[in-house]
């Protein structure tokens, strides 16, 4: 791992344990960015987080929501990867059922720790939640049906193996489907090279088509786009998307 690299992760880490004890404590917090608790209601339909509890709300750091174009079915396992507060988790307990697990990753002690309390908050009794990197999962190879993740690979300074990852511990036939943020232009190089900028999501950042090229290369196939909206937040992040992509693990 570089020297920037390190650093880029240390910000991240920083930022969300900053926001896991927020949370916690009741605390809004002050950022209006992509990933912001301000930005959750327009995410969420009322009827899917009723019932969550604040602690849960107030965590959301997502620009999108993965469960809601992802056809998850009774019994099936996912897998979330940089699961937060537990959210997205959450969500999709309630499609796949008692029979179904959800395992959410994170990277973040004190998100973790978070998470651990909310699932004992909303009774997800087929929720856990494993300390790792998205990049080096803590999950067998072959293990899961369905992987979603929600503006977190934008967070990783090494896409190629969060994407490797996620084919190894899907199932064949298995599905990706994430919510994401990607650009169709060009950042300022001074936003390009700060990592507090990375850890809010703007900076790590790939083109779309780059991205997309990262997923066929780590092995998957049939890659669409089922929606893009361009970042409310600041309007002067002109090229920076929001994106949901789907692809399947076909081999």
């Amino acid at each position: 791992m570089t020297s920037n690299e390190k650093e880029i992760r240390e910000a991240v880490k920083i930022r969300y344990a900053a926001k896991a004890v927020g949370a916690e404590k009741g605390v809004e917090p002050k950022a209006a960015d992509c990933c912001s608790t301000a930005a959750a209601p327009g995410i969420y339909q009322g009827s899917d987080i009723v019932g969550l509890p604040s602690q849960v709300m107030l965590a959301s750091a997502g620009c999108g929501n993965p469960t809601a174009l992802s056809d998850l079915k009774l019994g099936e396992t996912v897998v979330d990867l940089g699961s937060g507060g537990g959210i997205d988790c959450f969500l999709a307990a309630r499609i796949v059922g008692p029979s179904g697990r959800v395992i959410g990753v994170d990277m973040t002690p004190e998100m973790l720790e978070l998470a651990r309390s909310n699932c004992v908050r909303v009774k997800a009794n087929n929720v856990e939640f494993r300390q790792g990197e998205i990049e080096n999962l803590p999950i067998d190879t072959d293990f899961v049906d369905v992987v979603i993740s929600n503006c977190v690979v934008c967070l990783s300074p090494d896409k190629e193996a969060v994407f490797r990852e996620a084919f190894r511990v899907l199932r064949k036939g298995g599905r990706l489907h994430i919510s994401d943020m990607m650009l169709v232009g060009e950042l300022p190089e001074e936003i390009r090279n700060d990592p507090k900028k990375w850890a809010e999501c703007v900076s790590g950042a790939d083109q779309k088509e780059k991205y997309l090229e990262r997923l066929e290369r780590a092995g998957f196939s049939e890659i669409t786009i089922q929606g893009e909206e361009r970042h409310k937040a600041d309007p002067s992040l002109e090229n920076l998307r929001s994106v949901y992509v789907r692809a399947v693990k076909s081999r």
